[in-house]
C-alpha cells in the first residue's frame, strides 16, 4: 500500500479494489495540465463550465484529482459523459430535487443516495477507473481513522459516491473494508495528489476562496450589556423578526444554517492551509459564494461562472499547458 504523510494528515491509498493484473492508470503523455477539482456541493457545477472552456480552447488535460463533487464532475468528464451530466444538472429544479432524495430516519445520513447512485449507474454502467484514458483520483476520508483515501482504480460510480458522502447528509460508503466519507473533510482541493503523480503543471479549482477571506483573530469582551437582561441567554430564533430583508434572513441561525456555515469554514481553512503548503502552479477561483451548498437547481448560473472564470485566464492556462520541465544540466 502506498502511504505518504503530507503535513499533519496521513494519506492512505486504498488498493483493495485494484485489478490483480492491472496497475493504476499512469499519465500517457507528458505536458498538459493536471486538474485538482475541489469540493463545494452545488457550487461544484462550476467545474462543468471550467472543463467546457478548457475543451473549447483545446487545452490538454493530463489527469484529474477530484474531491466530492469535483470527483463526480471529473469522473464523468473522463468517462465521456460530461454533456449528459450537464443536461442532468440543468434539468434540476427546486421542486424536482425531491425525486433524487431518498430520506432515511435513524440511519447515518439524512439521504441514502440510492436514487442518485442508480442514475449514475445507468449512465456509467460498469465503468472502471483504470479503463479511463487518463488517471483519475477520487479523494475520500476513512471515517474510522481519519485517513485520506485515494481511490484510483475499481468502480467509478463507487469511488465518486465515496468522495461526495457528506457526513450527516449522505450515508458513508463501504469500500474495501473501510467506511468512507466526503474527501472534503481532509483535502478540499487536492492539488498535492497531482504532485504525487509527478504532474509538472497543476491547476487547482477552488470554490471556497471568496467565502470568508483571509483568516483573522479577533479579541472581544464577553459582554451582555447591549442585551436586555431577559434576552442575555435567549437562543437566536430563525423565525425572529419576519419583516427583515432576505439578506438578513440568510444570516439567521438555525440547525441547517449552522451546519452549512461550519462546513464552509472547515473547508475554507483546510484548503487554504494545504494549498499554502503545496501550492498549484495556477489557482482558479470562480466566484460562486452566492450559490448555496444545496442549491443544485442553480446549475446554469454556476456553469456560466466557471466558464467565464476560465476564459478570463485562458492566456495563463495555455501558457502553463505549453510549459515543459527544463532538461537537466550536463556537466
Amino acid at each position: 500500500m502506498l502511504e505518504r504523510v503530507f503535513g499533519w494528515r496521513d494519506v492512505a491509498v486504498d488498493q483493495s479494489q485494484f485489478s490483480p493484473h492491472q496497475a493504476p492508470a499512469q499519465p500517457k503523455e507528458p505536458g498538459g495540465i493536471a486538474l485538482a477539482l475541489g469540493g463545494g456541493a452545488a457550487r461544484g457545477w462550476a467545474h462543468i463550465g471550467v472543463l467546457k472552456a478548457l475543451d473549447e480552447y483545446a487545452v490538454p488535460i493530463s489527469m484529474i484529482a477530484g474531491t466530492s463533487i469535483g470527483a463526480l464532475v471529473g469522473g464523468c468528464y473522463l468517462a465521456g459523459k460530461l454533456p449528459e451530466l450537464e443536461d442532468f444538472a440543468l434539468s434540476l429544479t427546486r421542486r424536482g430535487l425531491i425525486r433524487y432524495l431518498d430520506f432515511r430516519i435513524g440511519g447515518s445520513g439524512l439521504i441514502g443516495g440510492l436514487r442518485l447512485s442508480r442514475r449514475l449507474a445507468e449512465a456509467l454502467h460498469d465503468t472502471r477507473i483504470e479503463d479511463l484514458d487518463r488517471p483519475l483520483i477520487c479523494v475520500a476520508t476513512d471515517a474510522q481513522t481519519g485517513h485520506e483515501v485515494w481511490l484510483d482504480s475499481g468502480s467509478l460510480v463507487l469511488a465518486m459516491r465515496a468522495s461526495y458522502a457528506l457526513p450527516g447528509v449522505f450515508e458513508p460508503v463501504m469500500c474495501g473494508g473501510r467506511r468512507l466519507m466526503d474527501g472534503a473533510l481532509v483535502n478540499p482541493v487536492p492539488a498535492n495528489v497531482c504532485r504525487v503523480f509527478e504532474q509538472q503543471n497543476v491547476m487547482a479549482v477552488n470554490l471556497h476562496y471568496d467565502l470568508f477571506g483571509r483568516a483573522a483573530v479577533l479579541r472581544m469582551r464577553a459582554n451582555e450589556a447591549d442585551l436586555p437582561e431577559d434576552e442575555a441567554f435567549r437562543p437566536v430564533s430563525p423565525h425572529h423578526d419576519e419583516g427583515d430583508s432576505s439578506a438578513q434572513r440568510r444570516k439567521k441561525l438555525g440547525l441547517t444554517r449552522t451546519m452549512v456555515d461550519a462546513f464552509n469554514i472547515i473547508q475554507d481553512r483546510i484548503s487554504r492551509a494545504r494549498l499554502a503548503g503545496d501550492p498549484p502552479d495556477l489557482s482558479l477561483q470562480p466566484r460562486v459564494r452566492d450559490i448555496g451548498l444545496w442549491e443544485f437547481f442553480r446549475a446554469a448560473e454556476a456553469i456560466e461562472i466557471g466558464y467565464g472564470a476560465t476564459k478570463s485566464r485562458m492566456s495563463e492556462i495555455q501558457r502553463l499547458a505549453e510549459s515543459r520541465t527544463p532538461e537537466p544540466l550536463r556537466l
